[in-house]
């Protein structure tokens, strides 16, 4: 089932981003929104730059490339960083399909539009349709299993509608109460900013919150 329109996210997030700047902090450490759409151009269509980022120490040719490219992308007007990335991936690209979008950008789209919106005071959560958040339960579910290995304690993610997912097993355990977006979120290191709510046991929440604290 799919879950938030990749199309549409990747929209927003580029009227977000022109909203707020290309200096504007996000929740990714380290990365102002003109370092994740360089990212996102990468990630859509530039498997030298990715292999340069991801083997540079081995092959120092590589990484060195890579680095070329980024810093032409980051000395770009931020509009035409802007229209890169709403322009999508290139038209041989499979993720032109919409199954493959919505199998590899979904996610990704959405999680980093809320990572332009939620860096800024007065932040809400959007709301989102009941078919979309379901849509992304199984990437929580993925997610889960990956994000708290080493929690020590059993993990069970819990959505109001009704799913649970056992993550991580164990004598004593937690629950993790959240939409299924915020679960995402949680999950994946934004745990400061999403609304998730912890509970179980006293030692085994404490626990729980030594391996994972929400605030940073």
């Amino acid at each position: 089932m799919p879950g938030p329109d990749p199309a549409r996210e990747r929209d927003a997030l580029c009227d977000e981003a022109l909203r707020v700047g290309p200096r504007a902090p996000t929740l990714c450490e380290g990365w102002a929104v003109r370092d994740l759409l360089v990212h996102l151009v990468v990630r859509d269509g530039r498997p030298d730059v990715l292999a340069g980022l991801a083997l540079g120490r081995a092959v120092p040719a590589l990484g060195a490339h890579a680095e070329r490219v980024q810093g032409r992308w980051r000395e770009e007007p931020f509009e035409v960083l802007v229209r890169r990335v709403r322009s999508g991936p290139p038209a041989v690209s499979p993720a032109r399909w919409r199954p493959v979008a919505e199998l590899v950008n979904s996610v990704e789209f959405f999680v980093h539009h809320e990572d332009v919106r939620r860096a800024r005071e007065g932040w809400r959560p959007r709301v989102l349709a009941r078919a979309e958040s379901e849509g992304l339960w199984w990437a929580v579910r993925l997610a889960g299993r990956a994000a708290y290995r080493r929690a020590g304690v059993g993990v069970v993610l819990v959505a109001p509608q009704g799913p649970r997912a056992v993550v991580r097993g164990g004598a004593v355990a937690v629950a993790l109460h959240g939409e299924p977006q915020e679960l995402l979120l949680h999950a994946t290191g934004r745990r400061a900013h999403a609304l998730v709510r912890v509970e179980g046991e006293a030692r085994a929440v404490a626990a729980f919150e030594r391996a994972y604290p929400s605030a940073r």
